[in-house]
């Protein structure tokens, strides 16, 4: 049992020396998008327009929400995975896995949970020199048990977000270029994760589709968990689907990287 687990366990030690390489553009990714809390600010400031209230929340709980998600997204959003599971089938890169005791989901996975240490941590610092600014503007839930199924959450939204990384980048094995599939992913996640508005203020019957979807469990879920939007029964009912959800891509990207190995000519590497 050890030594499976040494190897994923090397393989997120090398990842993460790789990324505190690259730690700067980390940092400055994280600034940069402290950018995107004033157009946060100015747009929902906008919005309200001397409201007390939009769907139920203030405006202050509405900028809590987008602090958060933009937390989130470092800590378990997947940047480019799915660019670099490509290059590495196109390349031939892959074929060293083929001969090797070594899961490449687990690999890709041990890689990626590295690069979200750092990301995750990085962004902190930009947020730390905002925080006196946008203080007053932060309001969150006291009840514990958020954090207990928040953390989870957190856990469950960053193997969502990987996994379907993971299978556009397995598309590979069909397709020479992938990053028309990425374009229509990121359009869809960002509509329907919740990271151009909260999905609560979806109509009623849109956002209950929405629920039985991937996308909400990647970022507007943890976050409405964090932030009160959703309450406990919502909360654990979420949790449940997000497991399925969890399990069924996991399925998938077996099926696909099983059917992508009988397609596959090993060239390069």
């Amino acid at each position: 049992m050890l030594s499976p687990l040494n190897k994923y366990r090397h393989a997120f030690l090398v990842g993460l020396q790789s990324n505190i390489v690259y730690r700067w553009n980390f940092l400055i990714r994280g600034f940069f998008s402290m950018f995107q809390l004033v157009i946060v600010f100015i747009l929902w400031g906008a919005v309200y327009g001397g409201k007390a209230d939009v769907g139920g929340f203030d405006f202050h709980a509405t900028i809590t929400y987008f602090v958060v998600l933009i937390v989130l997204q470092f800590f378990i959003g997947a940047f480019n995975e799915d660019y670099q599971i490509s290059e590495e089938i196109r390349n031939g890169l892959i074929n060293q896995f083929l001969l090797k005791p070594i899961n490449y989901f687990c690999y890709r996975f041990s890689i990626f949970t590295s690069a979200r240490v750092v990301s995750g941590s990085l962004v902190l610092v930009p947020l730390l020199v905002i925080l006196p600014l946008i203080k007053d503007n932060l309001v969150f839930p006291h009840e514990g048990w958020r954090l207990a199924l928040g953390l989870p959450a957190v856990a469950l939204a960053g193997l969502i977000q990987f996994s379907i990384a993971y299978c556009f980048g397995l598309l590979t094995f069909w397709f020479l270029e992938i990053q028309g599939f990425v374009i229509l992913s990121m359009a869809v996640e960002s509509l329907l994760g919740g990271q151009m508005f909260p999905l609560d203020l979806m109509p009623a019957g849109l956002f209950r589709l929405a629920q039985f979807l991937p996308f909400y469990y990647q970022m507007y879920f943890p976050a409405a968990i964090f932030t009160g939007r959703i309450g406990l029964a919502s909360a654990t009912q979420g949790l449940g689907i997000q497991v399925v959800w969890a399990l069924v891509l996991l399925a998938v990207n077996q099926l696909l990287w099983n059917r992508g190995l009988r397609r596959h000519t090993a060239v390069g590497g």
